[in-house]
């Protein structure tokens, strides 16, 4: 085949793979789309299949603001709201913390029986999670937690995952950069704040993101810990999500605009630390 003919099939093959990808973005992009799109329709056009406005008469009969207002100002969103926002960023923040100083002693020190705690740790990954519903739960209640905020952070503070993973690549830090630290006199405190933490930061941003989303779209056990007719209304965004019902069915409407608001922290906080995201994913995929 001629340089041309070669030169032409490599146009024609990335012109059908991003044909191929633009595709399947659109498809992944739908949902989000029909989302936006729905939380701005007028009641009652909700199942209507029409994303977007024709004409000026369908901007001004079909689509409307109003539903974000009524959102934010009623059913008590805005505590649903920012009772997630204490609750996700306490817990990652907490559960980011002990995972970091559990990694560093399983990654740097020496202490009895440290494989085998290890892997015992490890081995619990295989249990479901709902196995341990029903005894958390019966804690919860022994300790009179229950629809209070310990209730829905203390529980999940343990991340065995986030262990292994600050722990692997803990591991890769070099021991001499810990030696020097010591021989300059800097504590073992001083050395995971000063050492530790900022070479493994891309790593600890990751895993801030994953627990923070994890606590953020929580359904299950916020609701079992939380009753709001008790004495104060702790119940965080998804659980208030599944209460925009009309007499007849779902409020489509509100439930979309409710979603907006919901996705709001979680794009923006990954639209800024995305950079730490992927480097923080990608971290030891390259061997020196």
């Amino acid at each position: 085949m001629s340089v041309k003919g070669k030169s032409k099939a490599i146009w024609i093959q990335r012109i059908l793979l991003y044909a191929a990808l633009s595709i399947i973005g659109l498809l992944v992009m739908f949902p989000f789309i029909w989302m936006i799109s729905t939380a701005f329709k007028v009641k009652g056009y909700a199942l209507k299949f029409q994303l977007f406005p024709h004409n000026l008469n369908d901007l001004q009969t079909m689509f409307t603001i109003r539903n974000f207002i009524d959102v934010w100002q009623g059913m008590e969103f805005s505590m649903y709201f920012l009772n997630s926002m204490f609750v996700a960023g306490m817990a990652a923040f907490f559960a980011t913390f002990f995972a970091s100083l559990a990694g560093y002693a399983f990654a740097k020190k020496d202490f009895w029986a440290k494989e085998k705690i290890y892997y015992l740790l490890l081995s619990t990954m295989m249990i479901p999670g709902m196995m341990y519903m029903i005894p958390q739960f019966v804690i919860v209640v022994k300790l009179g937690w229950y629809n209070t905020y310990k209730a829905m952070i203390i529980p999940h503070l343990a991340s065995v995952f986030g262990v292994l993973l600050l722990r692997q690549f803990i591991e890769t830090i070099p021991e001499s950069l810990l030696e020097a630290a010591r021989i300059d006199g800097a504590s073992e405190w001083q050395i995971f704040r000063k050492v530790i933490v900022p070479l493994a930061f891309p790593v600890i941003a990751t895993l801030f993101l994953m627990t923070f989303l994890f606590h953020w779209s929580n359904f299950l056990w916020q609701l079992v810990v939380s009753d709001p007719g008790l004495t104060r209304n702790i119940r965080t965004l998804p659980v208030g999500l599944a209460l925009f019902r009309g007499p007849h069915g779902n409020e489509w409407e509100l439930m979309m605009a409710a979603s907006c608001f919901s996705i709001l922290p979680i794009a923006v906080l990954f639209w800024f630390a995305q950079r730490f995201f992927i480097e923080g994913m990608t971290q030891g995929a390259v061997k020196e």
